[in-house]
């Protein structure tokens, strides 16, 4: 864990993140006394690429950025975590370092446990070692995909499709809008484009009326066009 954090007295309910929720009921008095739970404040590492492998973390509320250096200028996002989600677990491979780094987007709380005991956990519980195995089939299967999608979606269709998956992921609030606040440097980072280009790409969405922008806050005006837009058909006017 880098930098300065906060240790809760605190503790979650047991009950929802992934490893509580994947264990035995027997096994979560063991949890509960190798577990911490740690705030993290917006905009903290809650560790960096490179870093060495400490432990796992679930988050157990707030919302969570994970993210690679792309070269020595750029950032890609790799995806999102939210509540229930699982931090930490591509480090525990051969490499005594974690592959990425992750970064709170807004106040965070997670389950921190230690690679040790997370590792006697997966020997305790084997329904909680086949969720871990789909965890990591489903990663592959969205990485893959990214990476196909970088090589070969134009900016547009990648911008769109950024859009409509954080809505997705999220949700919306109220007001109709999606329900993570973003900077447009960390929405042009998981699109996997230049800020510029994020920034005139949006800017012909405004006025296409596909989208609206308040701040940080971004509504999907026209759902269906930007699917159109991802899939070939249709251009914005």
């Amino acid at each position: 864990m880098t930098g300065s954090v906060k240790e809760l007295k605190q503790q979650c309910d047991l009950k929802s993140c992934f490893l509580c929720s994947s264990c035995i009921s027997d096994w979560l008095p063991a949890i509960a006394a190798n577990k911490q739970t740690i705030l993290f404040k917006k905009g903290q590492d809650i560790f960096k690429e490179g870093d060495t492998v400490e432990g796992i973390f679930f988050v157990y509320s707030g919302k969570v950025k994970v993210h690679k250096r792309w070269d020595e200028d750029k950032d890609l996002i790799l995806r999102f975590a939210k509540s229930g989600d699982i931090l930490g677990h591509l480090g525990l491979g051969d490499s005594l370092a974690y592959p990425i780094a992750a970064t709170a987007v807004e106040n965070v709380k997670v389950c921190f446990v230690k690679k040790d005991f997370f590792e006697s956990s997966l020997n305790v519980n084997p329904q909680f070692t086949i969720k871990l195995m789909k965890v990591f089939a489903n990663a592959l299967q969205e990485s893959e995909k990214r990476m196909r999608n970088l090589a070969h979606m134009p900016v547009k269709e990648r911008i769109a499709q950024a859009l409509l998956s954080l809505k997705e992921q999220f949700g919306v609030t109220g007001d109709g809008y999606i329900d993570i606040e973003l900077t447009k440097q960390d929405i042009a980072s998981y699109a996997g484009v230049a800020y510029e280009t994020f920034f005139k790409v949006t800017q012909d969405f405004l006025l296409s009326e596909l989208i609206e922008v308040e701040g940080k806050n971004y509504r999907l005006l026209d759902e269906r066009k930007l699917t159109e837009l991802i899939d070939g058909k249709k251009e914005p006017a």
